[in-house]
């Protein structure tokens, strides 16, 4: 090969990038490079062949089709090009379905389902010729004022990782690869401010951050990982070694391709200022680990081709990384592949979308208070109230097709069925009477008038049911999404004004929140005077208003739980349940940091209890702890409870969390029903990296308890840990083995 086919092999080439802002800063770094000559020498890959633009896929189809054939018949060597697409709600194309946002993945607490979703999106993948999905994020959610919440999955790296793995399997049993993003501490940035410094401590690092991708690369076999724009510590990710290399392949042994997020190895000069120009950033970036520079070759083509030729780079590097791309393209069987005949009658929303998106949005919506007043029984007359009551927008991320494309063309059909919340209710009521009213817009900070209709309407209506939230975009272009990040955590615009208002009226209130952020709602919650339900869906997708509708009329009862602690206040940011007993609420501060909600917490239709947790008093650190725990449906109604194990190391060398989630379990229980849950929990769970950074199980007095919440403590037990510090180098992450036996008639 020489050297321009070589560099050809290490870059994108955006076919379809236009003015549309659907990436940072795009238009500053459009490449004004024809197509017939960027791809003279072959081409590494085509970016977002389908999700830059409604095109038809079928037509879309055999364009790409006849490229790859030219590609295989008119360039020197005949490689094809390895064809890329954002994945994280569904694959992002026009008429290609839409699934809730990875925040609701973590609300179900789902794998099982996660999984058969990322197998069912990488299919459609597949049949359209896309090799890689740019999913998923496996990011620690750390402060909900960060834009780019609702991409993640949680703010427990368990729970992450465990999910996260899952979505991977999913998607690569399809025949497409995976890249997690982003690695890595791109969550943690200062003041929530997306690209902003990242100030983590090598401990937290190691034992937060890292975890889940260390799940996703070793357990779940990663082909793909993106690296993080921000920089640790004053060294931007995409040009250390030390994470790129160090970790991700000398640690883990990855053997795959590292992708760079879109234009970071240029901002390595315009946005970091370590690189004097385009060919320092690209040697920054190639000696640091990065094979592929995405969306385009902005500095892997001829400014990194001069820095070679001068003996600046070595040719060895562009060679290793050449490797990586060919080796990647021969496992997906590119280079054996013919073209010869493209997809016809392409279907990307079937009915094995839609069961999969309507099951993770039942799953995921979360039951935050409820005076008696849910499952609603016949009402003769609706009053619905909210900017997102009749908004299809509003069910969907950041990065789904309609709000990251879709919005640059206006007048665009969104191309499959998505009804909003008043139509769901509307055929689920179809007796009820149902008057609609906006009352305010969703950012709107001055504009009252809607407000007096709305309360007349609540007045005139057996309940009110109000629909607030927010409405996802990017870089300024919403409320939440990428480059949205927030000072405040009150709900936007005039919509807490809103609420109350209409609680004022007398009728009972219902509030919906449908966000991409969870926000500091403690006034709906915790008042005698709030709302008489709240219900929280995080972004739910195409079937996320029937979901709701069902919820709401009990025909589905809530079962999510929150994968992110409901924020007391803005202040009280950055906040996580895993802090030690410094980092939370106490006598020595008088500002209280406690949420609102806790980690863990969801309500549904009925009561459980959990009793009798058992362990073994003596486990040696090099063991596995067997936990035991009673659940019974308490209740009058069939429902699911997420059983949930928690523990605290009580003494160590580090502080360590005042809890720590070891396991959970989704189970499902008639009235009356009852099932003893058993975790098998490694004793490398408890793992965490010392006053040397080893990675070590120590012994000790271990506590853990099961409950409703990581604050709920229903039924507790207690162990000790013997033998020596146990030191884990090279061993897989642990993962908790879960068995539920049923021990009365249940017909679930």
């Amino acid at each position: 090969m020489t050297l321009e086919e070589k560099l050809a092999q290490l870059v994108g080439f955006w076919v379809d990038q236009g003015d549309e802002v659907v990436a940072p800063r795009a238009g500053e770094m459009a490449s004004s490079t024809r197509y017939e000559d960027a791809t003279a020498q072959g081409i590494g890959h085509l970016t977002r062949v389908y999700g830059s633009r409604p095109v038809d896929a079928e037509e879309r189809a055999t364009w790409l089709w006849s490229e790859q054939r030219r590609l295989t018949t008119s360039t020197r060597l005949g490689i094809p090009a390895l064809v890329h697409e954002e994945c994280l709600t569904g694959l992002a194309a026009w008429k290609a379905a839409t699934f809730p946002t990875p925040l609701a993945w973590g609300a179900a607490f789902d794998p099982e389902l996660v999984e058969r979703m990322g197998h069912a999106i990488g299919r459609s993948m597949k049949q359209l010729g896309i090799h890689q999905g740019l999913a998923p994020v496996l990011d620690v959610i750390r402060d909900p004022r960060w834009g780019r919440v609702d991409e993640c999955i949680a703010e427990d790296p368990y729970t992450v990782g465990t999910i996260g793995t899952a979505y991977v399997r999913g998607l690569q049993q399809s025949g497409v690869h995976a890249t997690l993003k982003h690695f890595v501490g791109y969550s943690a940035s200062q003041a929530g401010r997306n690209h902003a410094p990242v100030h983590i401590g090598r401990r937290e690092l190691e034992d937060v951050f890292l975890p889940p991708f260390e799940m996703a690369v070793r357990l779940g076999g990663v082909r793909s990982v993106m690296n993080s724009y921000s920089e640790i510590d004053g060294v931007p990710v995409a040009a250390s070694a030390a994470y790129l290399t160090g970790i991700l392949r000398d640690r883990w042994g990855f053997d795959g391709v590292v992708v760079s997020d879109y234009f970071a190895v240029a901002f390595l000069q315009t946005m970091h200022g370590v690189a004097a120009d385009r060919g320092q950033a690209a040697q920054l970036a190639l000696e640091a680990g990065i094979d592929v520079e995405l969306p385009s070759g902005d500095a892997y083509l001829q400014p990194l081709a001069e820095r070679v030729r001068s003996g600046d780079v070595p040719e060895s590097l562009v060679d290793r990384a050449v490797l990586r791309v060919l080796a990647q393209k021969e496992d997906l069987g590119l280079l054996d592949a013919t073209f010869d005949e493209p997809p016809s009658q392409i279907d990307l929303d079937d009915a094995e979308h839609r069961s999969i998106a309507r099951a993770l949005a039942e799953q995921s919506v979360i039951l935050l208070a409820n005076d008696g007043v849910l499952p609603l029984a016949e009402p003769a007359r609706i009053a619905l109230i909210g900017p997102n009551a009749d908004s299809a927008d509003a069910l969907m991320g950041c990065y789904s097709f309609a709000n990251h494309v879709l919005a640059h063309h206006p007048g665009t059909p969104v191309g499959f069925d998505i009804p909003t919340l008043l139509e769901s209710l509307t055929s689920q009521y179809p007796t009820a009477s149902i008057t609609h009213e906006q009352g305010c817009s969703i950012d709107a900070a001055t504009d009252t008038g809607g407000i007096a209709a709305a309360v007349e309407a609540a007045r005139a209506a057996d309940i009110a049911i109000v629909v607030v939230g927010d409405r996802a975009g990017l870089f300024g272009r919403g409320t939440v999404g990428e480059g949205n990040d927030v000072e405040s955590l009150e709900l936007p615009g005039l919509q807490r004004e809103l609420v109350e208002q209409v609680v004022e009226s007398g009728t009972p209130v219902i509030m919906v929140v449908l966000s991409g952020r969870p926000y500091a709602i403690g006034w709906a919650l915790d008042s005698t005077d709030g709302p008489a339900a709240v219900l929280q869906s995080f972004f739910p997708g195409e079937e996320g208003a029937p979901a709701i509708a069902s919820i709401l009329s009990g025909d589905a009862a809530p079962s999510g739980h929150l994968p992110v602690s409901l924020p007391r206040s803005a202040g009280a940011q950055p906040f996580s349940y895993l802090h030690p007993l410094l980092g939370g609420p106490n006598d020595v501060t008088s500002s209280d940091s406690t949420p609102t909600r806790p980690f863990g917490f969801g309500l549904t239709y009925t009561t459980f209890a959990h009793s009798e947790l058992q362990v073994e008093p003596e486990v040696p650190t090099d063991g596995t702890i067997t936990a035991t725990v009673r659940v019974r449906n308490t209740g009058d109604r069939r429902a699911t409870d997420l059983v949930q194990v928690y523990a605290r190391d009580l003494l160590a060398s580090v502080t360590r969390p005042v809890a720590q989630l070891m396991g959970y379990q989704r189970v499902t229980l008639e009235p009356g029903a009852e099932a003893v849950v058993r975790f098998d929990v490694p004793t490398a769970q408890l793992a965490f990296s010392d006053r040397d950074f080893d990675r070590v199980v120590e012994p000790g007095e271990i506590r853990l308890w099961v409950g409703t919440s990581c604050a709920d403590e229903e039924t507790d037990a207690q162990l000790t840990l013997t033998g020596p510090v146990r030191r884990i180098a090279g061993e897989l992450p642990a993962i908790t083995e879960t068995t539920v036996t049923h021990l009365a008639p249940n017909p679930a």
